[in-house]
């Protein structure tokens, strides 16, 4: 069990002065399985008002207008959680009662279509395909798929951005965690596992040191519905462990964004992000 403190601050400059601009964000984790939240706090500027909900997935988000001209947007999101072992070894369906199951459960069905950023290539859901047939059990499969991807992947950033397509990065074997997230739920859902996108952090460091300050980034891994859901990271190739921190779940990254919105005004706009996590205890 350990404790880690991140502040993520990220916004828009812009080139003119805007009108208004209409906002929300996904940066705030929330309590579930393996982690419990002490304290979280969004700071937005100019200061506005906000209104916080859940969404459809389940992820918390914080919307709000800024209906004064600025030449800034500037969100602070700061959080204490406390990351726990995750629970394992639950119910393992076989083949046919995942099939069963999967198609008669929205939350599944919704996590078994492919969107325009996971869809995969021919070439990959053969390797997927041949994979599953030769594993028992859709948890051997899964595991096996997303290992895969994993090990074939190599990171590379500034290769890919943010609309890059799983195919697009599958086919140059280069890419981020956010494209090899989506190229892994691609290649299970072809074969009938319901996968889903995770948005959250991960401390850098494998040893982190008590109190010191590390830069980071956001991250992403997965989720496969198994009999339960199973979360893995095929950018490190490790179980989610206590420097996971989660914050988001969709059918991909579009439904995670830690900041998305519109603003009324001329001229463009220059995006800003910087992540610090500090372990505490």
């Amino acid at each position: 069990m350990s404790r880690l403190r991140i502040r993520h601050t990220t916004g828009y400059r812009y080139e003119r002065p805007v009108v208004a601009s209409y906002n929300e964000s996904r940066m705030l984790p929330s309590t579930s399985d393996g982690q419990f939240v002490i304290y979280s706090n969004l700071d937005v500027r100019p200061s506005t008002s906000v209104n916080t909900y859940d969404d459809y997935w389940g992820t918390k988000v914080v919307s709000f207008d800024v209906l004064a001209p600025h030449t800034e947007l500037q969100l602070t999101a700061t959080s204490l959680v406390e990351v726990r072992p995750r629970l394992t070894g639950g119910h393992e369906l076989s083949w046919e009662q995942l099939e069963k199951v999967a198609a008669r459960a929205t939350q599944y069905v919704e996590q078994l279509g492919q969107t325009r950023r996971t869809r995969p290539s021919a070439d990959l859901v053969a390797s997927a395909r041949e994979m599953a047939d030769a594993s028992e059990t859709p948890g051997a499969a899964a595991a096996a798929i997303a290992r895969m991807v994993g090990e074939q992947i190599e990171y590379m950033s500034g290769v890919t951005h943010v609309h890059t397509l799983a195919s697009e990065a599958w086919e140059n074997r280069k890419g981020v965690c956010q494209d090899i997230a989506h190229i892994t739920i691609g290649a299970l859902r072809s074969v009938g596992i319901p996968a889903r996108y995770v948005s959250g952090y991960l401390h850098p460091k494998r040893e982190p040191v008590i109190g010191e300050t590390i830069r980071g980034e956001s991250h992403a891994w997965v989720e496969w519905f198994t009999g339960e859901w199973n979360a893995w990271d095929p950018t490190n190739l490790i179980d989610i462990g206590d420097r996971h921190v989660k914050v988001g779940l969709g059918r991909d990254y579009n439904d995670v964004p830690p900041l998305r919105g519109v603003y009324a005004g001329a001229g463009k706009s220059e995006l800003f992000v910087s992540v610090e996590i500090t372990k505490e205890s």
